[in-house]
């Protein structure tokens, strides 16, 4: 525990600092955006100075730990350890000046997350943990919500950026919830943000048709030391790679499951 104390106070430091820095950049007004292939899919010069950031703390302690970013490439090394950064989780909010963003970090060992921080700069709220101590809140324990039925859940979804079928099945689920009487749906636009909502309760259960690794690597383990639940569509632990994504108090899970791959 006292190794992933270390690092979990440089994940933390790195978060505040990133989050610092976006917050300077958005104050300022102006600054470089620039699309990813698709043009709604936006890169923005903070989300590549704050992965220099985040990335440049991490080597300075550890040079032979691995990084795994959303902006950059970084050479493999046979280190255990890899930490896991989307260093502005919600871009396209963040280019339209919606106060809905966050800076993810996590650090896996042998493939487990052991160490995930996620920080929101616009109201100031840090979300961490270390594997086995539990989840926080700028410090405080929080926990998942006890709801175990659909009317009185509260759902949040994504969307990906794909406009063709995956959209159209999203649209699908969505409808097929609000048939079953959900009490209600919400859309952010930073999964992470999302994921940890779910974590502390403010939400009962979270999914997306794809994500990326950096997208919920860090706040997988904050829900999952929260007391929830968070898999593929199969029910299985999506182990760090790319694709479906669903997030729950855990008493909502299986439920959220057949209603989402009903079809």
């Amino acid at each position: 525990m006292s190794k992933n104390r270390q690092f979990y106070k440089l994940a933390i430091k790195a978060a505040l600092k990133a989050g610092k820095l976006h917050k300077k950049f958005q104050s300022k007004g102006t600054f470089r955006i620039e699309s990813k292939g698709l043009n709604y899919d936006l890169v923005t010069e903070s989300d590549l100075e704050a992965e220099k950031l985040i990335s440049t703390m991490i080597h300075h302690h550890f040079p032979d730990h691995n990084i795994q970013g959303e902006e950059q490439h970084y050479t493999v090394t046979e280190s255990p350890y890899t930490w896991i950064i989307d260093p502005l989780d919600g871009t396209n909010n963040f280019s339209r000046g919606l106060p809905q963003y966050s800076v993810s970090i996590a650090l896996a060992f042998k493939g487990q997350v052991v160490v995930g921080v996620v920080y929101d700069p616009s109201r100031k709220e840090l979300f961490s943990s270390i594997r086995g101590g539990g989840a926080y809140l700028n410090g405080r324990p929080i926990k998942v919500s006890e709801q175990n039925v659909l009317k009185t859940s509260m759902a949040i979804t994504g969307f990906y950026y794909d406009r063709g079928d995956k959209m159209k099945r999203a649209l699908r689920q969505i409808e097929t919830l609000f048939s079953h009487d959900i009490l209600g749906l919400r859309r952010f636009g930073s999964a992470a943000i999302d994921i940890v909502y779910v974590a502390a309760g403010r939400a009962d259960m979270f999914w997306e048709y794809e994500l990326s690794p950096w997208d919920y690597a860090a706040a997988s383990l904050i829900l999952e030391e929260a007391g929830g639940q968070l898999s593929d569509y199969n029910g299985e632990n999506p182990d760090l790679k790319r694709g479906p994504i669903v997030a729950t108090n855990r008493r909502l899970h299986q439920l959220l499951l057949e209603l989402l791959t009903k079809e």
